[in-house]
């Protein structure tokens, strides 16, 4: 048995996560403890919980402390079954986060996988569906993963309610990533979506990117789906010949439509002044993809302490360990 320690590093779900998905690939059992303990409330959360869950039945694992605010779980993999597989979370937690969990040891399945989820699909502290769909997917894709998703209902804080489904075909094996450079920006927009809020918001939120990044009209959509509760996102969208990057930032009460859209451009800023190819929230989820296939290079901005967590789980598994080499401020090129 493997122990994992939850506490290291940033001490967050995602080291529960990543132990699952490695657990599952390489057969081995584990017992992650101090689950969560960086957080105000340790121990399993709802969403977290369902990983879990949607984790055991896709390999028939054997589980222990599989509940609400448990800080201790132990995992007993089986062989990944490929089928038709539906998780909801019960509450707004994040979906894209179970999807993470399952995708990669679905791909390693003899057949296909068709997943419906219900749950949060835009969420704060978690990559929104829309990342997911146009950024995270198409680079798996090109490393020989396929994976297709539909969006059927948006999700929101604290109502949820979103649903949406994949489809995931078998992977004969993964490619390298191969990623030093974004290639020519062919594309950029700046997209709110909102619903239940007044219109005025994503007015403003447009008009503050407009103005401070001097994007014109057809560069700024506002989309106003139907879903069960309230919410706003502000999505920052670069499509580049290599990658699509795409920074967000979710409303929430007392901020400000402008202040919203600031901290949407400011991370915006940042990516484009380094001048790399991956930004920092998709950067961490490559190591997974590069790990369990041939591995790869890319050039990233300074590499988080949520992605050094990752990294350090992730090695726990494997002997394959990546590189971390500083080219120079807030460049990196991240190899294995």
């Amino acid at each position: 048995m493997l122990i994992i320690d939850g506490s290291q590093g940033e001490g967050g779900g995602q080291i529960l996560r990543t132990s699952l998905t490695m657990a599952m690939l390489t057969g081995t059992t584990i017992r992650i403890d101090n689950i969560r303990a960086g957080r105000k409330k340790p121990g399993l959360m709802r969403q977290h919980l369902t990983c879990v869950k949607a984790a055991k039945t896709i390999c028939d694992a054997e589980v222990s402390g599989a509940e609400v605010g448990s800080q201790v779980v132990t995992f007993k993999p089986h062989a990944v079954k490929a089928g038709e597989y539906h998780f909801s979370v019960g509450t707004a937690g994040s979906t894209l986060l179970i999807f993470q969990t399952v995708l990669l040891a679905l791909a390693s399945a003899k057949g296909e996988s068709r997943l419906t989820f219900e749950g949060g699909t835009h969420n704060i502290f978690a990559p929104s569906y829309d990342f997911i769909a146009l950024a995270y997917v198409p680079l798996l894709r090109g490393m020989g993963v396929h994976v297709d998703m539909a969006l059927k209902r948006h999700g929101f804080y604290p109502q949820g309610g979103g649903q949406w489904s994949a489809h995931i075909k078998p992977s004969a094996s993964i490619t390298s990533l191969e990623l030093r450079d974004s290639g020519q920006l062919l594309e950029r927009r700046a997209v709110v979506t909102s619903a239940g809020i007044p219109a005025h918001v994503a007015e403003r939120e447009l008009a503050t990117v407009a103005q401070t990044c001097d994007w014109i009209d057809d560069e700024l959509v506002s989309e106003k789906p139907r879903c069960l509760g309230s919410g706003n996102i502000v999505s920052l969208r670069l499509y580049h010949e290599a990658v699509c990057e795409i920074v967000e930032s979710v409303g929430k009460v007392g901020v400000t439509a402008e202040k919203v859209a600031q901290n949407a451009i400011k991370a915006m800023q940042r990516y484009q002044a380094a001048g790399v190819a991956v930004g920092e929230y998709l950067a961490d989820q490559l190591l997974l993809p590069m790990a369990i296939g041939q591995g790869g290079v890319f050039h990233t901005l300074k590499p988080s302490l949520h992605m050094q967590t990752n990294r350090d789980v992730i090695h726990l598994f494997t002997q394959r360990r990546f590189t971390f080499r500083e080219i120079e401020v807030d460049c990196w090129e991240i190899s294995l």
